[in-house]
């Protein structure tokens, strides 16, 4: 009893003092290309999030409650990012209240350990985007199907019916997850139904978890057929041409470390470090699972031997056989599932890959949840104790080196030097102009009652996805359609004057620069090159 209430206080330990250390680097109101997105569709109306969303390349369920937040919070960057911190800390509390539940409590313990203490928890803790809901509705689907086959309620099938659809309308790994995730369930309840019939010829070969299953699939699938053609839509544009890479080297190694430490973009931790890190934790891990196997089967092979010396009939024997294999099977499924739906997953997308390139490393924080879950169960179940808390010391060590660093990037002061350098001149009828770079979108989505005017030199075709951004944004191929335009325009370049150049080119006497900067911001290294200008009609 003793030794049960140590645990359970150590649990809630790593819960209150997880959610504090992940919450450190949250509290800012800077942003990057895809999180000036995310806040620009915040604001829109649920339709509008519908119709825009069917332009981009995720789903729209991010959005929708993003929205909702907006409706009850207005327009706040703060309440943004806390939002994305939440469904990690839900997710560390399900370790107490499902997996101890489901698997005891030093797997609980662990799961919770690296839900808020794995790095990549506080590269993305803060994120402004849907990946961190994404991992929780996938981790809820993950359980509610173990919950199925151990126990197959109404209960537990209509919550993984809801968080199966939750995650496949939250990301399209979310859908992929979701998909063998039903089919494992469907192979399972199958060949179940016909071990039965085969048992009892007068069953039905469907019994009552298979048209549960069945069910339940048919209520996804019309659930997500307005989705459907969108879907098929953008995996088109997909086809057609992509910013990410096909299947290398390098995007392998960025997936094995990014799990770890959430390196990508930006990197928190040296590759050197990260990698070493990476193959720390996994070897560990791989032996903690071999041993666990090892141990059982030593165990399964006494206990045979005790029978043969008890003498039992070759029949019994047999079925003693059975019996203690399938307790060796059970012992390790749950870890063994989670390994094999992480790999399946991986497999499925690399496959796609190959035609269309959708493997990113960033992706994968879909299925992170299951991932986490991996370790800690073979860490809890088969690690020695001191090799065990050495490692949770070395992630503790790495996290908080990682912590520090993206802290240092978020509270960098240059990141308030654009905003703080286009507000103290800023006039309510100005116009904000910016071409296919990301510092342009950002400064916008800082600004949005500003008019705000994209200048889509590349010709990227994106109107109606990028409706996402600004006040009645206007694109424009060239700058003719600005002709007539009378009055005050802020210019937004990156590392250069290209636009401001361009305009003076065109217009000559009819601008008249006001003031001009550039800055480079500790936030994801962002570069801005301000013009502001006063224009007359052509």
């Amino acid at each position: 009893m003793e030794k049960t209430n140590k645990i359970k206080y150590m649990h809630f330990a790593i819960i209150i003092l997880g959610i504090i250390f992940i919450s450190i680097p949250i509290f800012h109101n800077q942003l990057w290309f895809d999180e000036s997105y995310s806040v620009g569709m915040a604001s829109k109306s649920f339709i509008d999030i519908w119709t825009i969303g069917s332009n981009d390349v995720h789903p729209v369920l991010y959005y929708w409650i993003l929205h909702i937040i907006y409706l009850i919070f207005g327009h706040n960057i703060y309440i943004y990012r806390f939002f994305s911190m939440v469904p990690i800390a839900i997710l560390a509390i399900l370790g107490y209240t499902h997996i101890k539940r489901d698997f005891g409590e030093k797997v609980g313990a662990l799961f919770s350990f690296f839900v808020l203490f794995l790095p990549i928890s506080t590269t993305y803790s803060g994120e402004i985007r849907m990946y961190t809901w994404a991992m929780l509705f996938v981790s809820l689907m993950s359980i509610y199907a173990y919950r199925v086959y151990q126990k197959s309620s109404n209960k537990n099938w209509i919550l993984f019916a809801i968080f199966s659809l939750a995650s496949a309308y939250t990301h399209y790994y979310g859908l992929a997850t979701a998909g063998i995730v039903n089919f494992i369930l469907f192979i399972y309840f199958l060949y179940e139904a016909i071990k039965k019939h085969k048992n009892n010829k007068e069953n039905k070969i469907y019994t009552a978890e298979l048209k549960r299953f069945t069910i339940s699939a048919i209520t996804q699938i019309l659930l997500y057929l307005p989705w459907l053609v969108f879907f098929l839509r953008q995996f088109q544009g997909v086809s057609r041409g992509f910013w990410i890479e096909r299947p290398s080297v390098k995007i392998w190694l960025q997936i094995l470390t990014f799990q770890f430490t959430g390196n990508l973009d930006v990197i928190f931790i040296s590759q050197i470090i990260a990698i070493v890190f990476a193959i720390i934790l996994l070897a560990y891990n791989f032996y903690a699972m071999f041993r666990l196997i090892i141990q059982h089967r030593k165990l399964n092979k006494r206990k045979l031997i005790s029978a043969k010396k008890a003498e039992k009939k070759v029949e019994n024997l047999e079925r003693e056989t059975e019996r203690v294999q399938q307790i060796e099977l059970e012992s390790n499924k749950p870890g063994l599932l989670a390994f094999g739906i992480y790999i399946l997953v991986m497999i499925s997308i690399f496959i796609i890959s190959l035609k269309v390139p959708i493997l990113y490393a960033r992706y994968f924080l879909n299925i992170t949840g299951i991932f986490m879950f991996f370790l800690a169960y073979f860490m809890a179940k088969g690690g020695r104790k001191t090799l065990t808390i050495l490692i949770c010391f070395i992630t503790i060590i790495v996290a908080g080196y990682v912590n520090y660093n993206v802290a240092k990037m978020n509270y960098d002061p240059t990141n308030k030097q654009p905003i703080a350098y286009v507000k103290q001149d800023l006039k309510s009828d100005d116009m904000i102009l910016f071409a296919n770079e990301g510092s342009g979108f950002v400064l916008s989505m800082q600004l949005n009652d500003i008019q705000n005017c994209f200048y889509d030199k590349e010709n990227w075709n994106v109107e109606p996805a990028y409706k996402a951004f600004g006040k009645d944004m206007l694109t424009i191929k060239n700058l003719e359609p600005l002709d007539n335009y009378e009055g005050r325009i802020w210019i937004i370049n990156s590392d250069s004057y290209t636009i401001y150049n361009e305009f003076v080119d065109r217009y000559k006497e009819k601008i008249k620069l006001i003031k001009q900067e550039k800055f480079t911001t500790g936030y994801h290294s962002y570069k801005y090159s301000i013009s502001l200008i006063e224009k007359q009609a052509k």
